[in-house]
């Protein structure tokens, strides 16, 4: 148990649970993770390891002996009959029948739709009428022979929240803080957030989007084993899973001949697994799908108005960077052929999941989270009673190439972070960024595929952007696009390629701060002696972010254009001190020199209790000395004040860099793709600013 354990349980006691023990158990069991994590609550309420073992034997027991199976259901009939009452476990249904004034109850795998059930439990339970929860019930033989009915309930005790108080979970919400509610809800679904990234949090906080935000359209496409099917059916009784088949309007939207509305008027998610192997059993369908994507709403002989959110998971047989490298194929290549153009305009966000973890026994939790009911059914609250939208209009400006389907998405998205982790209130400016920045991403890999996959330049407007706190415009990328024209720049037939579209993405002035373009070995010897700025180019002020494991970034392609007729160059950077450090900031000087007119090149850095100081002097010596041979003079000054980060260039220029020189990531190995050249090193998660002072 460590200090978050201790503040959730003092927090929301009661309401918690220890999700090593979910593990153990589900493995042999085929039961609803929180019809599991009831019973683990009560049975294994405890840190003593030997009473946890006896718990544990406990819900076994109990799983065994009230747990009722579909092909069970017969044998369940006759317990009863047979010991006068027995417990179950299952899920209940209550329906009033006009013509008979009266309720019935049914259990879903019981098998018998007419068991007597008292006005208590209904009254107190709400949803047994709206749907049916899951409960222990203590069923009843009935030796009455006028009676028509052979079963009745005795007792009810509602597994799933009969109530939920939503202001007392806002106002527990207010006492941590947002870095620790994000790791409360990772865990509550059974994942260690120690060993994972923020972006990759966020990716899962992106899964149950649609389970926060009503009408919400998400696509994830990635490699098999992620785990993207788990959480439509295991986390949430408001979910339901559609493995590949068919699909008709009747089951999905209405039923004409029962006058019955389908699935869309019950769940608040949709899930369609394997969505590559979906079957449209009518051609109505994707028009009313096309209609209920973009507003919720229907009409097929009646007009129909739901919140259900669609959610599409499949599998990419491809690589990604094979597809995104290809002039053939997009990122949408595994959807179904009846999914046009107008279906995938409709996606919020296409989440990337090439990045998702396998799933591994080394990634789940052993700490505290919520008792996964109690957090569906904040997330099913918020999806029918709470509107952030309108929050994030006030708040969020966007850059000139969103368009509308673009700004919706975007928002949506936005709107279902700011549910699931600050159902409380609002959020600081600097979270609202990373959120709106992921939202755009998502979005745009939507517009990037449509763009790829459109003969004309209808959704050619692919730079999206938006603007910061400081009205800054910031431009978001895909990492795994950055730098590929086979997916910037898809050559359409009867376009013109060098005609620039509304979004500028192919003006010269906007490039120079993108991520250098991979040359073949021969351009890049051309390339070496010396890096020229035509005169045509205007330099522009840039502000952008490159996101973890993007690629195609070096100094040479962010700094180079910049040193135009420079004579010297200041940069400050405390820390060029370690090994690495110091082979990066050889590598800038080496891009420094592309420039013929820089002559001088001041480092101020710093250094702590852990430096190698004699091994830092004799480096930067030795670079001193091998660049006064090239004519350059290094001047070195220590500042041991020094934090901040910047590069100033006599010639007005400001590069600003997050992270300073030391952007990028740790090789795998020194002796693969990347040691070398930069701009095929994968990078940490940086901000630029480019600004002429």
């Amino acid at each position: 148990m460590d200090a978050l354990d201790e503040k959730l349980i003092e927090g929301f006691d009661g309401k918690v649970v220890r999700k090593d023990l979910l593990h153990r158990i589900k493995k042999g069991t085929n039961v609803p993770t929180f019809v599991l994590e009831f019973l683990l609550a009560r049975f294994c309420a405890s840190d003593d390891d030997d009473e946890i073992q006896e718990g544990l034997s406990a819900v076994l027991d109990t799983l065994n002996d009230n747990y009722v199976r579909p092909d069970e259901a017969n044998a369940a009939q006759s317990k009863v009959a047979t010991k006068g009452r027995h417990k179950f476990i299952d899920k209940v249904h209550v329906r009033y029948v006009e013509k008979e004034k009266r309720h019935w109850a049914s259990l879903e795998n019981f098998n018998s739709q007419r068991i007597a059930i008292g006005e208590k439990f209904y009254k107190n339970n709400d949803r047994l009428l709206e749907g049916g929860i899951w409960a222990e019930v203590t069923l009843c033989h009935n030796e009455i022979e006028e009676d028509d009915y052979a079963f009745y309930i005795e007792d009810l005790r509602p597994i799933q929240l009969s109530r939920f108080d939503y202001e007392a979970y806002c106002e527990n919400r207010a006492g941590y803080s947002r870095d620790d509610w994000l790791d409360i809800v990772i865990r509550s679904v059974g994942l260690e957030p120690s060993k994972l990234t923020k972006r990759v949090k966020f990716h899962f906080l992106a899964r149950l989007a649609s389970l926060v935000e009503a009408n919400y359209n998400f696509i994830e496409l990635g490699p098999r084993g992620t785990g993207k099917s788990y959480f439509y059916s295991e986390f949430s009784p408001y979910s339901t899973l559609i493995s590949g088949g068919q699909t008709s309007s009747a089951s999905l939207f209405y039923n004409n001949a029962r006058r019955k509305v389908g699935l869309v008027g019950y769940w608040d998610t949709i899930a369609f697994d394997e969505v590559g192997n979906m079957r449209v059993k009518d051609p109505d369908t994707i028009q009313i799908m096309k209609d209920f994507m973009a507003n919720g709403r229907f009409s097929r002989g009646a007009e129909v108005i739901a919140d259900a959110s669609m959610t599409f998971i499949g599998n990419l047989d491809l690589g990604v960077e094979q597809v995104v490298n290809s002039t053939e194929y997009d990122l949408f290549q595994p959807l179904p052929k009846e999914f046009d153009l107008a279906v995938m305009d409709r996606f919020c966000m296409y989440m990337p999941g090439w990045e998702m973890p396998k799933n591994s026994s080394e990634f789940l939790t052993k700490n505290y989270g919520f008792i996964t009911d109690y957090l569906a059914e904040a997330f099913h609250y918020q999806l029918k009673n709470t509107n952030r939208y309108e929050d994030v209009s006030k708040r969020l400006k966007l850059g000139r190439c969103v368009e509308g389907r673009d700004e919706k998405g975007i928002k949506k998205t936005v709107a279902a972070f700011l549910k699931m982790l600050h159902p409380h209130g609002s959020c600081s400016d600097s979270e609202f960024e990373e959120y709106v920045s992921y939202a755009v991403e998502g979005r745009r890999r939507v517009k990037e595929q449509m763009n790829k996959r459109k003969p004309d330049d209808e959704f050619a407007n692919i730079r999206l952007s938006y603007f910061n706190a400081n009205n800054q415009e910031i431009f978001v990328d895909c990492p795994e696009t950055i730098g590929v024209e086979a997916t910037l720049n898809p050559i359409k037939p009867g376009v013109s390629s060098d005609i620039p579209d509304d979004g500028e993405s192919h003006k010269p002035e906007e490039a120079v701060a993108q991520p250098a373009k991979v040359e073949s070995s021969t351009q890049k010897e051309a390339n070496t002696s010396q890096i020229d700025v035509p005169e045509s180019i205007k330099l522009k002020e840039q502000h952008f972010k490159i996101t973890y494991d993007s690629t195609g970034y070096s100094y040479e392609s962010l700094i180079t254009p910049y040193l135009a007729k420079a004579k010297a160059v200041v940069i400050e950077d405390p820390y060029i001190r370690a090994k690495h450090q110091l082979n990066n900031f050889v590598r800038f000087c080496e891009a420094a020199l592309k420039q013929p007119t820089v002559k001088k090149i001041t480092l101020v850095t710093s250094y702590d209790d852990q430096t190698n100081i004699q091994e830092m002097a004799e480096a930067l010596k030795d670079l001193q000395q091998s660049l006064l041979e090239l004519d350059v003079e290094l001047d070195i000054q220590v500042n041991e004040n020094l934090h901040d980060r910047e590069i100033r260039i006599d010639n007005g220029w400001t590069v600003k860099i997050g992270r300073g020189l030391d952007f990028f990531q740790k090789p795998d190995s020194w002796f693969g793709v990347g040691v070398n050249d930069l701009s095929l090193r994968k990078c940490l998660e940086t901000s630029i600013d480019i600004f002429k002072a």
